[in-house]
């Protein structure tokens, strides 16, 4: 298993892939999430995602783009954002980092 030691302690969700959609790190919050799905450390994420979550997916890993967004579940809100991970300027595979936001939350512009 790879070891990405920056996401190990932080306080959201972090789960990587490779340029397949092969997981390969999730860090503990990121396994508690999804423990009902069992362990996913070797999965694939195309066969975790229906076909318009799979293009988006194929996007990122090609143009090493991002996707951002926020959801609601079981009244929690969370930021999703999801962009390629590189090495040496080389696509690797995605990040997807998720966290808990709350429900009014202040906005600012800065010059």
């Amino acid at each position: 298993m790879e070891t990405f030691p920056w996401a190990d302690e932080v306080d959201c969700a972090v789960t990587v892939c490779d340029t397949e959609g092969v997981i390969l790190y999730m860090n503990e919050k990121a396994r508690a999430t999804f423990a009902k799905h069992g362990d996913l450390i070797g999965r694939n994420l195309f066969d975790c995602h229906g076909e318009r979550s799979r293009e988006m997916i194929r996007r990122m890993l090609a143009t090493g783009g991002t996707n951002a967004y926020t959801i609601e579940k079981q009244g929690v809100r969370k930021m999703i954002y999801q962009t390629a991970w590189k090495e040496h300027g080389e696509i690797r595979g995605l990040v997807e980092i998720s966290m808990e936001i709350p429900y009014e939350m202040p906005h600012y512009i800065r010059k």
